[in-house]
C-alpha cells in the first residue's frame, strides 16, 4: 500500500468521528486496551503531559511542546484533528510522523485492527504511543481527542493532567451541563498526578476539588495563581488564558524532571508556529484585505474572537461560516457579528451542515448573506466583494480553516 493507499484505508473503513459523528464515539476503553495489549504497551515507555479542555486544548499543548524543545528535550506531540496531513497528528520536535511508519503500522497491524473493529481515533493513539515508544522520545505531550474519562489517549498515566476550560460542546456525549461535562473531563486526573485547571469556574470548580480530593492529586487553578504576562506567536488574545495554563504546567513539570528556564520558557512561548508547525489560530493569511482565519468552533471559542475582531480596524465585515451539522446554532447566533456580510459553506466532509440549511438560519435571525457551494467559492466572493480596507474572516469549524489554508 502506498501513502495515501493507507490513509484512504484509515479514513473509509473505520469509524471516524469528524467524518462520521455520534456514531464513532465508543462509550469504554475495551478496545483501547486491547490494542495497546496487542503493541505491548507502548504507552508505559515514556513520560507524557495530558491535555484536555473545551478550547484551547490544542494550543496548550503545542506552547507546551514549544517550551520543552527549547529545554532541549525530545517532545512528542499529539493532537487533533489535522488540517491538511494526517501525520499533523503526530509530531516530534515539530517533525511529522513519516510516511514510512504510517504505512508500516497499519500493514503490520491490519488485520487486528480490522478483527477488533477499532474506530480511527483508537488506532491513530495505539499509532502515536508505539511511535513515541521506539522514538525514545523524552516526553510526549498528550492531547484528549473527545471529553477525557472515556478518551483512547486516556490510558497512561502522566507526569501531570491539565484542563484549559469547559464549555457546553460535545453535549451529545459528554452530558448538557457544565458540571456533567466537568466530570467527563476529570476523569484524566490520575491517583497522585497533580492537575493544572486553567480557567476557573463556579460551575465547575467544585467538581474538579471532588475529583482531585479523591485521586489524593494536587490540584492548581493556573488563572488564580499566575499573575505574570508573556508574549506569544500566537495572537489570539484568548491565548492569554492559554499561557497561564502552560505557566502553571511547567511549574509543576519544574519539581520534577524536566526543568525549564525563564529564558526557554520566553523563547518557546514566541516560537510556537516555527518549533511545534501548529496553524489555524488567529492565523493571518494577507492583508489588502485582511483575511483572518481561526479555528473556533463554540460559542466559548467564538467570543473571544469576535471580541478581538470588534478591535480590528476595517471599512467593512465579511464573514466566512461553516458548521458541522451537530453543531447547536442558537448557541452561537446570538454572539456573531450583526454587521458583516455572511458567506455560508458546507465543509467538505460528511458531517458538514449543507450551506442553505445554514444560510436559512441565520436570515432568520436577520444576519444577511448568500450561501456557495464550497469554502473556497466563498471565500473567493468574499475577496471579490471586499476593498483593501475590509476585513475577510473565515471559520465556524476546523474543516472550514483547513480548505483554505
Amino acid at each position: 500500500m502506498t501513502y495515501q493507499d493507507t490513509i484512504n484505508w484509515m479514513f473509509s473503513q473505520l469509524p471516524m468521528y469528524q467524518k462520521q459523528g455520534k456514531s464513532a464515539y465508543k462509550a469504554d476503553l475495551k478496545n483501547t486496551y486491547l490494542l495497546a495489549e496487542h503493541l505491548n504497551n507502548p504507552h508505559n515507555k515514556f513520560k507524557t503531559i495530558h491535555v484536555a479542555g473545551t478550547n484551547g486544548k490544542g494550543s496548550t499543548s503545542h506552547m507546551l511542546a514549544s517550551v520543552l524543545q527549547e529545554a532541549g528535550y525530545q517532545v512528542g506531540l499529539f493532537t487533533s484533528p489535522h488540517l491538511k496531513d494526517f501525520r499533523e497528528r503526530i509530531k516530534i520536535n515539530g517533525v511529522l510522523v513519516s510516511q514510512a511508519f504510517v504505512i508500516d503500522f497499519i500493514k503490520r497491524n491490519k488485520a487486528f485492527l480490522e478483527s477488533e473493529s477499532l474506530s480511527f481515533f483508537e488506532m491513530t493513539s495505539g499509532m502515536a504511543f508505539e511511535y513515541f515508544a521506539k522514538q525514545e522520545v523524552d516526553i510526549a505531550v498528550i492531547e484528549v481527542g473527545l471529553g477525557g474519562r472515556l478518551d483512547s489517549t486516556n490510558i497512561i498515566t502522566p507526569e501531570v493532567s491539565v484542563i484549559t476550560n469547559i464549555g457546553l460542546d460535545h453535549t451529545q456525549f459528554l452530558g448538557n451541563s457544565l458540571e456533567l461535562i466537568a466530570g467527563e473531563k476529570a476523569g484524566i486526573i490520575k491517583p497522585g498526578v497533580p492537575v493544572v485547571i486553567g480557567e476557573t469556574q463556579k460551575e465547575t470548580q467544585q467538581v474538579f476539588k471532588a475529583y482531585a480530593k479523591k485521586k489524593c492529586s494536587e490540584i492548581y487553578f493556573a488563572d488564580k495563581l499566575i499573575q505574570e504576562v508573556y508574549s506569544s506567536d500566537l495572537k489570539g488574545h484568548y491565548q492569554q488564558k492559554n499561557i497561564k495554563t502552560v505557566l502553571q504546567t511547567l511549574q509543576v513539570l519544574n519539581q520534577s524532571y524536566f526543568k525549564t528556564s525563564l529564558n526557554q520558557i520566553t523563547k518557546g512561548l514566541l516560537q510556537v508556529v516555527e518549533n511545534t508547525g501548529l496553524q489555524g489560530r488567529w492565523h493571518i493569511l494577507q492583508e489588502y484585505p485582511k483575511v483572518i482565519c481561526d479555528t473556533a468552533h463554540n460559542k466559548e471559542g467564538l467570543k473571544y474572537v469576535i471580541a478581538q475582531l470588534e478591535e480590528e480596524i476595517y471599512n467593512k465585515l465579511h464573514i466566512v461560516f461553516g458548521v458541522v451539522n451537530d453543531k447547536d446554532l442558537n448557541s452561537i447566533l446570538d454572539i456573531l457579528p450583526k454587521n458583516a456580510t455572511y458567506y455560508f459553506c458546507k465543509p467538505d466532509v460528511p458531517r458538514g451542515m449543507d450551506e442553505n440549511l445554514l444560510q436559512a438560519a441565520f436570515l432568520s435571525v436577520g444576519l444577511k448573506g448568500k450561501s456557495y457551494l464550497s469554502v473556497n467559492e466563498a471565500l473567493k466572493a468574499a475577496k471579490s466583494a471586499s476593498n483593501s480596507k475590509d476585513l475577510i474572516y473565515v471559520g465556524g469549524s476546523t474543516f472550514v480553516v483547513a480548505e483554505i489554508i
